[in-house]
């Protein structure tokens, strides 16, 4: 039983530098990309081709995870569909950050390591992002989270307020 998934290539993919291809390689050697591609294939999305080394998976439609985007190695998941998926340069280098946080946290162990860091942030703040450092790392506003830590803090000795 075989799945028919369209791959589309892009014609504006561009040169990789070697940083990029060494990070599409590990995601590769480690796990997490072929795992993205399960997911892809699994759930019916359309992949093309993105920047950098990078796949774009549009029209993701299970329920979990709740997120508009999500990656997997080199795989980046969207529930948005082809033409619009990937099209966002400031959501794409979040989910960028996530696939070389998966590079050198070795593959599969960032899941375990992700979801310490959101359990760890829900204690913190209440959400799984704004005390995660995997979101922190890859810019918690660009992938479409407000960070519900930043706070003010008074000073004592009356100098007003700095931010934090």
């Amino acid at each position: 039983m075989g799945f028919n998934v369209p791959i589309r290539l892009g014609s504006s993919i561009g040169l990789m530098m070697p940083a990029h291809r060494l990070r599409q390689l590990a995601n590769v050697v480690n796990l997490s990309t072929p795992l993205g591609l399960m997911v892809a294939v699994a759930s019916r999305t359309t992949l093309s081709r993105g920047p950098r080394g990078l796949l774009i998976a549009a029209g993701y439609g299970w329920k979990l995870p709740h997120a508009g985007a999500f990656t997997l190695g080199n795989v980046i998941l969207y529930r948005a569909p082809h033409g619009v998926a990937g099209s966002n340069p400031v959501l794409l280098g979040h989910e960028e950050r996530h696939s070389t946080q998966y590079a050198y946290c070795l593959g599969l162990p960032f899941l375990a390591f992700y979801g310490i860091a959101a359990g760890w942030s829900m204690l913190r703040s209440g959400n799984p992002a704004s005390n995660n450092f995997f979101e922190r790392q890859a810019g918690l506003a660009a992938g479409g989270y407000i960070d519900k830590d930043h706070h003010r803090q008074g000073n004592t000795a009356g100098k007003g307020n700095e931010a934090s």
